[in-house]
């Protein structure tokens, strides 16, 4: 299928890299953190308990899902205050787990592709969590980063979408959104009046009873390649 493309909007989390590793270090490095600074959270929260305070932090603060740095730090202020700990100890440990969260290992393909699709169009991330493109050193390839917390609602708002658009100042028709959430990414995106374009690197089924993804690919060289053959692209 060819289609104008003349920019992207793109998600992080499971597109450019997978998230499973970096929660279960993030879980690793607080409780060490704890162990070193407050013994007594890390008792009162090791590993399990902590994630548990987690999800409920999240189940019981909807108004927040939004804003998934200011989840992590009404858990930690819980964890602290619920052992007795000092809540100075607040912001130092929100940096801990920050610093983790931002040691991402990028999938295989994704830095080429990445450098390829960014030499071709303008490319915006939109995501719904708090990765830093700055800190990870991704932010030349980006014209810009538009988060749920920033703006206000998580995807598939379609509001988040069309603030993209705005600042992309391209008309959502001829923007692509990229990612590999069925409903927050290309569901969303499409409903939103944007392309949709499914990244699929589990051979997940894609289970929407009445959309269909504009492009499809198991890797972002695909999406690549595919900007690469298309002479409706920019600079094609």
């Amino acid at each position: 299928m060819k289609f104008p493309v003349l920019a992207i909007t793109l998600d992080l989390d499971d597109t450019l890299w997978p998230f499973a590793p970096i929660g279960a270090r993030i879980d690793q490095v607080l409780y060490d953190w704890m162990r070193e600074h407050s013994p007594a959270t890390a008792a009162m929260y090791p590993v399990a308990a902590m994630r548990e305070l987690r999800e409920r932090s999240f189940h019981d603060n909807p108004q927040l899902h939004h804003d998934l740095s200011a989840l992590r730090r009404l858990t930690l202020r819980e964890a602290l205050e619920n052992s007795g700990a000092d809540l100075a100890l607040l912001e130092p440990a929100y940096e801990a787990f920050y610093a983790a969260r931002n040691q991402v290992e990028f999938y295989p393909d994704a830095l080429d592709a990445l450098a390829r699709i960014s030499a071709k169009v303008p490319v915006a991330a939109l995501s719904n969590g708090n990765a830093d493109l700055q800190r990870i050193g991704l932010a030349h390839h980006f014209s810009f980063q538009l988060g749920s917390r920033e703006h206000g609602a998580a995807k598939p708002a379609a509001s988040i979408f069309h603030a993209a658009c705005d600042r992309l100042g391209v008309p959502p028709a001829h923007v692509l959104h990229v990612g590999d959430h069925v409903d927050m990414d290309v569901v969303g995106a499409m409903q939103a009046g944007l392309r949709g374009c499914w990244i699929n690197r589990v051979e997940h089924t894609w289970n929407h009873p009445s959309l269909q993804p504009d492009l499809q690919f198991d890797t972002l060289t695909g999406l690549a390649d595919w900007l690469d053959a298309d002479a409706s692209v920019p600079n094609a």
